[in-house]
């Protein structure tokens, strides 16, 4: 692993909110969303078009779930990276654990200045990293830039659901999610009380047709989106032009 340099107040604040949550990263999450999240998930994989054999980056991997699926789904090599040194350890531990060593490594490092050369990767994956970043179209440059012409680029991020639910959601996210995270620890607490306000400021800055529109500047220019568990999660993709 490649040390990690400190970043901005926002990416050590998510450093810190990650640290204590490792070994029940999963397992929480997927309480959390009712059981969506790996679904998500897998949804995303599919999008990222790879060729036998190809390599792939996936960024904020997090414990490395995605990685997994990448290798699972896709028959993938996976660069796993992240910010946070705990969650990495925990995705070595589990890819050595399952048998992906040989495919799966990681890497310490932000996703704001990649440790590779230009056109690196065939494909690239994200998963809910653009509100810990401090510009996000800046970011989404920076991954395209690691990803060879005619590569894909897929990511996943928590989506504020469409009007009928989004009431519902408001009080899940505020409400629920703290008190069910106050009940497994602490950090969990605190994440459940960061995640909901912190979705609902990235849309009211970042909205989706701005996302996109971000997407295609960075060169991914038929990038599109699919809303997921009546908009509480969206899936982008796209190919980066030749």
């Amino acid at each position: 692993m490649r040390q990690v340099v400190p970043g901005t107040e926002r990416t050590v604040r998510a450093r810190r909110l990650f640290a204590g949550l490792p070994r029940s990263y999963d397992r929480v999450g997927r309480l959390l969303s009712f059981g969506q999240d790996p679904r998500w998930r897998r949804f995303m994989v599919s999008r990222a078009l790879v060729p036998p054999d190809g390599k792939v980056l996936d960024v904020a991997t997090g414990t490395g779930a995605v990685a997994a699926e990448l290798v699972r789904q896709r028959g993938a090599t996976v660069v796993g990276l992240d910010q946070s040194e705990p969650m990495l350890r925990e995705g070595v531990r589990r890819a050595e654990r399952d048998g992906r060593a040989a495919r799966t490594s990681f890497v310490l490092s932000r996703a704001e200045s990649l440790p590779f050369a230009d056109g690196t990767f065939d494909a690239l994956t994200f998963t809910y990293l653009l509100r810990y970043v401090e510009d996000p179209a800046a970011t989404l440059a920076e991954l395209a830039r690691v990803v060879k012409p005619m590569g894909t680029m897929a990511s996943l991020e928590f989506h504020v659901p469409r009007r009928a639910w989004e009431q519902l959601w408001w009080v899940y996210t505020r409400g629920v999610m703290p008190a069910v995270g106050r009940m497994v620890s602490r950090p969990w607490f605190e994440v459940g009380r960061f995640r909901g306000p912190s979705i609902s400021e990235f849309y009211e800055h970042n909205p989706l047709r701005e996302q996109l529109l971000m997407w295609r500047a960075a060169g991914i220019e038929d990038a599109q989106a699919k809303l997921m568990s009546f908009g509480a999660a969206v899936v982008i993709w796209g190919t980066k032009r030749g």
